[in-house]
């Protein structure tokens, strides 16, 4: 019964999957104008010798205590610096920022909002955004989870963590790196959160006076096209279609808005890799650049995707994402402390009473 079901479900999504026509590039945001899905706008990358150096920026959190009008979680950012496969001892910054931080909901001008207050073990620490940056309607149309939900408490350090990236990365960019080098920040260019913009101003300006290329590469895309496809799924179909059997790049789509002004390209960083990632490199920047030196930016991030742990994908990225992960031990380590000063303090009743409202999917987790 079981598999006729399953086969049932694939059979009618196979049904759906049509490899035919591959579409065009779809973006719900029309300031980006995208670009044919044609064999010709296949780049292939050819190597060129560089002493160009490459930075990556990383993070992450996770909640230690949560309740539905509080979170307490660990934050934590993380660069590296590499010249082709050889990682580069930073000169100047600590490699890793690690801060707690506490949001809460309060009530005022008569709505919710969501407050986060940063607590840093580093007070002189240039990645920690203040706390004035962190607050927030709980029901700002860019932060509402669905419909028109409140938005999740437990997502808004999320936030917080972004803000610290960009501000490490805009340090990274006048302390680490010079003229020609490129920064790699996980993920889009977009500003997405309230604020952020100001954010990604302030690291462009300082970039753009620097010389220093900003660009962003994405893990996963869910991006379509305008026939229902995946555009990555579209995208490896022509390659194969094409017969490209070498590293390459593919200029997607230019946005014009001023939250994301980015030239959008897929990348194919290994000829071995079964993976293609989206790639962006800020638009006024690669207006300025020949042909050559963007062949010479995709051949740094070639050289650092050679790495049998995932071909095709940055090592650098890998590096960062290692350094910046909060493990299961950091959250339980922090939570021992917090709840014991909770205890300690006598305040245990008043945050547990809270704490209950929302900690039974973790209980039964943890009872699994």
């Amino acid at each position: 019964m079981t598999f006729d079901v399953a086969k049932k479900l694939v059979d009618s999504l196979d049904l759906n999957l049509n490899d035919e026509p591959l579409g065009t590039p779809h973006f719900a945001d029309k300031n980006i104008k995208s670009f044919p899905l044609t064999s010709e706008r296949f780049r292939g990358i050819e190597a060129i010798d560089s002493d160009r150096k490459a930075a990556f920026i990383d993070g992450g959190n996770q909640e230690i205590v949560g309740a539905p009008n509080f979170s307490i979680q660990l934050n934590r950012v993380c660069f590296g610096i590499w010249q082709g496969n050889e990682k580069i001892v930073e000169s100047c910054l600590p490699k890793r920022t690690d801060f707690l931080s506490a949001t809460s909901a309060v009530f005022q001008n008569q709505e919710i909002y969501f407050e986060t207050t940063i607590f840093p073990f580093d007070e002189n620490g240039i990645a920690v955004p203040p706390d004035t940056d962190l607050s927030f309607n709980s029901m700002h149309s860019s932060l509402k989870a669905l419909g028109n939900q409140r938005a999740d408490i437990h997502r808004m350090p999320s936030i917080a963590r972004r803000f610290s990236e960009l501000l490490l990365a805009k340090g990274v960019v006048e302390q680490e790196l010079s003229s020609g080098d490129l920064l790699v920040i996980d993920g889009t260019l977009q500003a997405v959160f309230p604020g952020e913009n100001k954010y990604m101003r302030s690291l462009s300006q300082i970039a753009e006076t620097n010389g220093v290329i900003v660009s962003g590469f994405s893990k996963t895309s869910t991006l379509l096209t305008d026939t229902g496809l995946s555009l990555i799924g579209a995208l490896e179909q022509l390659a194969s279609m094409t017969g490209i059997s070498e590293e390459w790049y593919y200029p997607l789509a230019e946005s014009a808005r001023t939250r994301h002004g980015a030239v959008i390209f897929a990348v194919k960083l290994n000829s071995l890799s079964e993976r293609i990632f989206r790639f962006e490199i800020q638009r006024d920047q690669i207006e300025s650049l020949s042909e050559t030196e963007v062949n010479e930016i995709f051949t740094l991030l070639v050289k650092n995707a050679g790495d049998l742990t995932l071909p095709g994908y940055p090592y650098g990225l890998l590096d960062v994402d290692r350094c910046a992960r909060v493990s299961s031990y950091d959250v339980d380590y922090y939570y021992s402390i917090i709840c014991s000063l909770m205890a300690d303090q006598g305040k245990w009743d008043k945050f547990n009473r809270n704490i209950k409202a929302a900690d039974v999917h973790q209980l039964i987790n943890r009872l699994g």
